[in-house]
């Protein structure tokens, strides 16, 4: 959605760590004690794109083509940010990362036409080539998603009536259009949200697509990315509400979550589950208290996930079925990674880490 992805939302900057109690369904760790860290980047810019490798290495991109990168668990931070002479680097925004380790990442630059781009890095950003420069003048390129190290996807809003996918089968270096002739046709107004690098999703084998713009949002699947099937969600719809963000832990359980981001403190409708595959979606009995941009499973960690937005974060043990909040640290992106950790990122420069012990 055009307006939206041009849009940065303000959000406020509450002091870090911030530690809320909550009562537990997994005994595992003492939720007394969850807490976020925010991680000093000396950047002011918003990170929309999040990419953790591990708990000490991640890499962030956002605003005025600005792309950082830690490797000591974000005590510090280098600036990698690609240098596009004689073009103008700062007019991108990066909203999308996808990184595969410490050395190597792909970057997502949003925007109508030529603006839409990625690149990729081998050498920890230290040089970037250009791996795709969109040349329709009507696409408009959201985020990115990735199965392994070698094959990823990466959608569009509407073109001719139909979301727009690229694909790579090397890691990025090369990108074609997929035939669309596979792809349900979209609704008027369809389109997705360029908020968290979250609304395509690659898990288990499997591609989803989240949508809004539309009431109710839907989400797209596939078993292959060129074949494609549609559902309605239970979240609201409209011109700034849908589903923002689509995540599955398996070939069977899946979340969503999203809203309406010019109402972030509204709770209705914003969280939904599946344990089809996505075929089919319930509301959450307990959603999060407010509109979320994205969302994350945490890996062996049974049906937990995290929840982030600008006006709060949220974390589930059933599945998506109850949220409760965790503070009011306020994030656009959110991925956890192994067993203990999660990362957020957001406005005016903001990263931190969720410890789960």
């Amino acid at each position: 959605m055009r307006g939206y992805k041009i849009i940065v939302a303000l959000s406020a900057l509450l002091p870090l760590p911030i530690a809320t109690a909550l009562p537990s369904t997994d005994p595992s760790f003492d939720l007394s004690n969850l807490q976020w860290e925010l991680k000093p980047t000396n950047s002011t810019q918003q990170f929309r794109g999040l990419s953790p490798v591990s708990e000490r290495t991640a890499w962030v991109s956002g605003t005025n083509g600005t792309v950082l990168r830690t490797t000591d668990g974000g005590s510090s931070w280098s600036n990698v940010s690609p240098s596009l002479s004689p073009e103008s680097s700062t007019a991108f925004q990066f909203r999308d990362i996808e990184a595969f380790s410490e050395k190597s990442a792909v970057i997502l630059s949003i925007g109508e036409g030529n603006a839409s781009r990625i690149y990729q890095t081998l050498d920890g950003g230290r040089s970037w080539k250009a791996t795709f420069v969109n040349a329709e003048a009507t696409a408009f390129y959201d985020s990115m998603a990735f199965e392994n190290t070698k094959h990823g996807l990466a959608m569009s809003d509407p073109v001719a009536g139909k979301f727009r996918l690229i694909e790579t089968w090397d890691g990025g270096a090369t990108w074609k259009i997929v035939d669309s002739a596979g792809m349900p046709a979209a609704l008027t107004g369809e389109s997705g949200f360029a908020a968290s690098g979250t609304c395509i999703e690659a898990a288990a084998g499997r591609w989803y697509i989240a949508s809004g713009g539309v009431d109710p949002g839907r989400v797209f699947r596939s078993e292959d990315g060129h074949h494609w099937e549609v559902a309605n969600s239970s979240l609201a719809g409209g011109a700034a509400a849908g589903v923002f963000s689509v995540r599955f832990r398996d070939k069977n359980n899946g979340i969503a979550v999203g809203g309406d981001y010019e109402k972030p403190t509204g709770k209705f409708n914003n969280a939904a589950w599946s344990k089809n595959g996505g075929r089919s979606w319930q509301s959450a009995e307990n959603s999060p208290a407010g509109y979320r941009s994205g969302v994350s499973w945490v890996p062996q960690r049974g049906y937990t996930a995290v929840a982030v937005g600008t006006s709060g974060s949220d974390v589930t043990y059933d599945g998506g079925k109850n949220w409760q909040a965790i503070g009011n640290g306020t994030f656009d992106s959110v991925e956890c990674i192994g067993k203990y950790t999660c990362w957020a990122s957001g406005s005016g420069g903001r990263v931190a880490r969720l410890k789960l012990r």
